[in-house]
């Protein structure tokens, strides 16, 4: 996870592991929120992503976080996009993400997103997406990819594939990139762009933390 160190706020700021924890209850509130909106019952959900609905509990109470593939899956039943599901640095207590069009249209004068005001995901096998964007955009994707050593979008042989683009550059360690049959390798100034509809992985073999610009175009078009 990132670790973002600033002058003065040593004291007051919560240890990585409590973000996290603090981040995925709120990504999980979120999911539970828009559930109850369209009067799905967890069960149901669970049957329609082919999961069991002990997983679908857990996800969205915090007590564990979804993969990149089962948050894809979930967001995608639901109408959402990830951007609805990001949390903000002021909804760490658990309050569920804005949910109606002018909560979450574009803050006039606002182009410039702060990085120490990044809303972020936190994910299964040590991923964190920080959005990148001041306001949620249905067309684009736009974010700094975090993968800890052992990191992965998906398991070990478990390929993942949606509509879209997607554009990366690693800005530290090494990143493996599947697509399709091919393995790439990617270091610092690497760059790599392919169809999202091709089955893909993401993964850190290496021994350092990798950070990277993530760009997907068309998601849900």
């Amino acid at each position: 996870m990132s670790s973002r160190a600033e002058t003065g706020e040593h004291a007051s700021r919560p240890s990585p592991r409590a973000e996290a924890k603090e981040s995925t209850s709120s990504v999980g509130a979120r999911l539970r929120e828009r559930r109850e909106q369209l009067g799905l019952s967890l069960r149901e959900l669970a049957r329609r992503l082919e999961v069991s609905p002990s997983l679908v509990s857990q996800i969205e109470t915090g007590k564990i976080q979804p993969s990149v593939r089962t948050l894809y899956a979930i967001v995608s039943e639901l109408g959402l996009s990830l951007d609805e599901v990001f949390v903000r640095g002021d909804q760490a207590g658990g309050t569920p993400a804005p949910s109606s069009p002018a909560e979450r249209a574009p803050r006039a004068g606002a182009p410039v997103q702060r990085a120490a005001e990044r809303q972020a995901i936190e994910l299964e096998s040590g991923v964190r997406w920080e959005r990148l964007t001041a306001w949620n955009d249905e067309d684009i994707e736009f974010m700094e990819a975090i993968y800890e050593v052992g990191g992965a979008s998906s398991p070990d042989g478990k390929l993942v594939r949606h509509a879209g683009r997607e554009f990366g550059l690693v800005l530290s360690g090494t990143l493996g990139v599947t697509v399709g049959f091919e393995e790439h390798v990617l270091r610092p100034g690497d760059s790599i762009s392919f169809e999202s509809t091709i089955p893909h992985r993401l993964h850190n073999d290496g021994d350092e933390v990798v950070r990277a610009i993530w760009v997907t175009l068309g998601r849900y078009h």
